[in-house]
């Protein structure tokens, strides 16, 4: 499975980035709601692990305008 993870706090983006990637999943991952946004609309992921409470762009806020684009992630 392809899987972001947008999280603004880089212990815990590290540690769920460590047990998708040894549970053999690729994973990436965005520091904020832009950046987020940008990548989930220019890469194709299975899933998404997203924080609510983002810089530049809130969680809630990242995930309206993805549905926006029609994405069903």
């Amino acid at each position: 499975m392809r899987i972001l993870v947008v999280e603004d706090d880089a212990e815990i983006a590290g540690f769920l980035l460590k047990a998708l990637h040894e549970a053999g999943h690729v994973a990436e991952h965005a520091p904020d709601g832009r950046q987020g946004l940008f990548l989930a609309t220019g890469e194709a992921y299975d899933a998404i692990v997203l924080d609510r409470l983002l810089p530049k762009m809130d969680g809630l806020a990242m995930l309206a305008a993805l549905r926006a684009t029609g994405s069903r992630v």
